[in-house]
């Protein structure tokens, strides 16, 4: 079967959720990493966002991004682990209609194959609206693996979304 050429620009948001960066005591690392990933994988970044460990600051954000109709994909990296400020998949089921239970998993055991600790992850994932949230972890490294595992389903997952027919 040969390629397809794909016929939708798909647009994705990335909203890192830290403490640290949001407050400049540490950069971000992970959103640019995220931005580059994304790019390479043919999916244009609209905008990236930094907010705080703060889960109505989170769910707020995520839902601005949800009435943008240029929007398909919004991705957070970070927050998704057992410290007591790590609130994003909170925030996220907060904004979140129906849950993708099978991405969230796929990522946790995809990410087991190269570090146990990918199963202390929370990470969620879910749609709202015609948009796909998915929670990343906030290491670099990780994200980018998580993207690897994404891309042979992330296609076929946003046309399903916005009613194209998949390729």
């Amino acid at each position: 079967m040969e390629p397809t050429e794909k016929k939708v620009n798909y647009f994705a948001v990335i909203v890192t959720c830290s403490d640290g960066c949001f407050s400049g005591e540490r950069e971000d690392q992970s959103g640019p990493a995220l931005v580059t990933a994304l790019r390479n994988i043919g999916i244009e970044v609209a905008a990236t966002e930094i907010v705080p460990d703060e889960r109505t600051m989170i769910s707020t954000m995520l839902q601005k991004y949800v009435l943008r109709s240029d929007v398909h994909l919004i991705l957070t990296t970070g927050g998704t682990g057992f410290a007591v400020r790590d609130v994003t998949p909170e925030a996220t089921r907060d904004v979140i209609e129906r849950r993708a239970v099978g991405i969230a998993e796929l990522l946790r055991q995809r990410g087991a194959e190269q570090t146990p600790l990918s199963w202390l992850s929370r990470g969620e994932a879910g749609i709202a609206g015609t948009k796909l949230i998915i929670n990343l972890p906030g290491n670099p490294k990780a994200m980018q693996h998580s993207i690897d595992v994404l891309q042979p389903i992330l296609f076929h997952a946003l046309d399903l979304l916005i009613g194209e027919k998949p390729h």
